[in-house]
């Protein structure tokens, strides 16, 4: 069997999810982040689900996403319904799961040419 490295182009993609940190393309990161396509936000001030509020909607729809996935740890932990409901005011839509989940749903859709953003929570070191 031919083995060979199939490395997506053209955007930015999760390569592995750790406990404590994901890898984007090569580079490993351990701070809280945003993902579109075209660009990673590193140091999104967010340590839990608990702290996200509206200045965080407006961050993340800053960059202009068709959808929003939040990857939330290694568990799938929802956040306030305000918090939500101010993606949805605005036709965008949201989605909550873990981060090794969010990752490969990002992955899938990014692939697929889709303006997707995705933020990953990341405990503090």
């Amino acid at each position: 069997m031919d083995l060979s490295l199939d490395r997506p182009e053209g955007y930015l993609f999760v390569r592995r999810v750790g406990a404590r940190s994901v890898t984007l393309i090569d580079r490993e990161l351990h701070a809280s982040f945003l993902l579109a396509p075209d660009q990673a936000i590193e140091h999104w001030p967010v340590n839990t689900v608990g702290a996200l509020d509206a200045s965080h909607v407006d961050n993340v729809l800053a960059l202009q996403p068709e959808l929003v996935i939040l990857g939330t740890g290694e568990r799938q932990v929802f956040p306030a319904a305000a918090f939500v409901a101010g993606f949805l005011r605005k036709g965008v839509g949201i989605e909550v799961m873990d981060n090794a989940a969010a990752a490969r749903t990002y992955n899938l859709l990014a692939g697929e040419g889709r303006r997707v953003v995705a933020g990953f929570i990341l405990p503090p070191d």
